[in-house]
């Protein structure tokens, strides 16, 4: 693979990975100032600059590798933007609102971009464009609708586990957070194993039918 290729390839798969990661890491910090925690803000994790939610190994060198050397397990994470619980008025509400904004950040994109599709499969304003700026686009969706589906998974430490929280007695939902070490192991290996294929059912259902709503896939 030369130069020009792996260039490609990571303008096509990683640039549309990190922005929806960042653009999903700044959700948590929105809705958390929006409900009275403004600790992202203080810390400069308010923001869609992407080195400020990198992390190095989880954004970087993972995704990275597997793209370039063609691993059959993309994965990645960026770091948890810091919600402090004391300045929140409803702890479990709140938070329940605050990781709920992770996942719904990566469907509002992906209806975003499904609707520019649309537009520019209709109107045909992007001209000679059009095919890889819909590729991209291609991509941007199934990203976002992949980031979303994972995260929404009811284990902590993804935000499915805080947004089941809200639904769970105290008592059990404290010795969930307690052993979250144990259910992040348990993820991970679900990832390595390749068990959590079974999300592509999901994922590809709702990009199909986006897709098609965007004119066929076809410009």
């Amino acid at each position: 693979m030369d130069i020009v290729e792996i260039g490609g390839k990571l303008a096509l798969f990683f640039v549309p990975f990190l922005f929806a990661l960042c653009f999903h890491e700044y959700a948590h910090g929105l809705v958390a100032k929006w409900r009275g925690d403004n600790t992202a803000e203080q810390l400069g994790r308010l923001t869609l600059n992407p080195m400020a939610h990198a992390d190095l190994v989880g954004t970087f060198i993972l995704p990275i590798s597997a793209i370039v050397f063609g691993i059959p397990i993309f994965f990645g994470w960026a770091k948890p933007v810091p919600v402090d619980v004391r300045n929140l008025k409803n702890v479990r509400t709140d938070m329940f609102w605050i990781a709920l904004a992770g996942p719904m950040s990566n469907v509002f994109l992906a209806l975003v971009s499904t609707l520019f599709m649309f537009a520019a499969y209709r109107y045909g304003f992007l001209g000679n464009y059009a095919r890889p700026v819909h590729s991209l686009l291609e991509m941007f969706v199934l990203t976002n609708l992949f980031l979303a589906i994972f995260n929404i998974i009811p284990l902590h430490p993804l935000d499915g586990g805080k947004v089941l929280a809200r639904f769970l007695p105290a008592s059990v939902n404290y010795k969930l957070e307690q052993n979250e070490q144990i259910s992040g192991f348990i993820l991970l290996g679900l990832v390595m194993t390749g068990m959590l294929g079974v999300l592509r059912i999901p994922v590809f259902y709702v990009f199909n039918h986006l897709m098609a709503f965007a004119g066929g896939g076809v410009l």
